[in-house]
């Protein structure tokens, strides 16, 4: 194809690309501003704070995939008692001293657009609640979203005890919490990884549980659920042969409030749901340390 033919095909394409990526620019550029206005406003001006409404996934989308292998230039503690949590949870910061009063006890991993997250809120008011997800601009929604949330519920104190943080918790998870630090992880529809060689990148395998076992209190629960039959399959078998973890039966799962709102409460769930898709589900509890 001759060289001038060439440029105009491909002119209203690229221009196109270019009309959306400034549209998205813009509208994160106005976003940024009002989240920076909203941070500054204290409880004492609720009536002064400027309304915002919620962001609109248009302008987050990103792959839906994102190597948990690669080096994504992220921040983490090296240690938990490094973490700063006073910008996640700002009403859980004493007013006179400016320490953190709080402790995480939930954690979403691989939060996605924060469904679970907000859904969770009012059903554990006084439990502090953590999205980690890897990819940026998703990353930036949920925080968003929750900016959102709270500025149009600051007359009830709403959505205080949720926030997100852009993490990998194949490497870092110990990074940031204590041991025994959680009740509750949710893996809510993760990457299948449906060829072999990807498995290793799966989110449960034996090496992950022993990390999450660690971070988990005795009792505490992890709860997982997929569309994908063959993922539910490796993840029960992976937990099943782990020491620590022992399965929760369906009757324990068909009465608890979690399994309730994981199963429609993401963006995955409802399009599984839309489709009239299958839903997966497994939970574990965290059994005792064996005596030696």
């Amino acid at each position: 194809m001759p060289q001038n033919e060439q440029s105009v095909d491909e002119a209203p394409q690229s221009t196109e690309i270019s009309t959306k990526a400034h549209k998205r620019q813009v509208y994160r550029e106005e976003q940024e501003l009002k989240r920076s206005r909203l941070k500054t406003v204290t409880f004492d001006d609720k009536e002064e704070s400027t309304q915002i409404d919620l962001p609109r996934k248009r302008f987050y989308r990103q792959r839906a995939h994102s190597n948990p292998f690669s080096d994504h230039q992220l921040e983490y503690p090296n240690a938990p008692n490094e973490m700063d949590w006073t910008k996640h949870y700002p009403a859980h910061v004493d007013s006179q001293t400016g320490e953190f009063t709080g402790k995480v006890e939930i954690a979403d991993i691989g939060c996605g657009f924060g469904g679970l997250l907000v859904d969770l809120a009012p059903e554990f008011p006084d439990k502090l609640i953590l999205g980690m997800e890897i990819r940026v601009q998703v990353t930036q929604y949920v925080e968003d979203r929750i900016i959102a949330l709270r500025q149009q519920h600051l007359a009830e104190n709403k959505y205080q005890n949720i926030s997100v943080l852009r993490g990998n918790a194949m490497k870092f998870l110990p990074n940031f919490f204590y041991k025994s630090q959680l009740s509750k992880i949710f893996f809510c529809f993760p990457d299948p990884h449906f060829k072999q060689r990807k498995h290793k990148a799966r989110i449960v395998t034996n090496t992950l549980l022993s990390e999450y076992a660690y971070v988990l209190r005795e009792g505490g629960v992890v709860y997982t659920i997929t569309d994908v039959l063959d993922l539910h399959e490796w993840m029960v078998e992976h937990l099943d042969g782990h020491p620590l973890f022992e399965r929760l039966s369906t009757e324990w799962e068909n009465q608890d409030a979690c399994v309730r709102i994981m199963r429609d409460s993401t963006e995955e769930g409802k399009k599984v749901a839309r489709n009239k898709g299958s839903k997966y589900v497994a939970c574990y509890r965290r059994i005792a340390n064996p005596e030696l």
